[in-house]
């Protein structure tokens, strides 16, 4: 099992999280800002932007007296690496799905 990337994915599974990280895209952003996104007080935010970092999903750097945040890369690898073990046998049931969906229905009795 690939710690790292359940350790991503279950980071993400908080919706406060998710507001968070969904926010980073657009570029560094501080505390205060992500807080605002989220609607949540600048403490709160510090704590999920730790697990956050934690997870390898963001990563900080000092700018004077700001804390600046941005994606990380490792992270999303990580949850992919963890999630692509499972793609062969997710394809192969689709595939079976399919198959089934396709075939023709067997002809039904007739009553008299």
């Amino acid at each position: 099992m690939d710690a790292n990337g359940v350790r991503a994915i279950t980071a993400l599974s908080d919706p406060t999280r998710r507001v968070i990280f969904e926010a980073l895209p657009q570029g560094p952003r501080s505390v205060a800002d992500l807080a605002a996104v989220a609607g949540i007080t600048s403490s709160a935010a510090s704590q999920h932007l730790r697990v956050l970092r934690e997870a390898h999903l963001v990563s900080m750097r000092r700018d004077g007296n700001k804390h600046l945040y941005s994606l990380d890369p490792r992270g999303l690898t990580d949850a992919r690496d963890y999630l692509e073990q499972f793609w062969p046998s997710a394809l192969a049931a689709h595939a079976a799905r399919l198959r089934e969906a396709a075939a023709p229905e067997p002809a039904q009795p007739t009553r008299r």
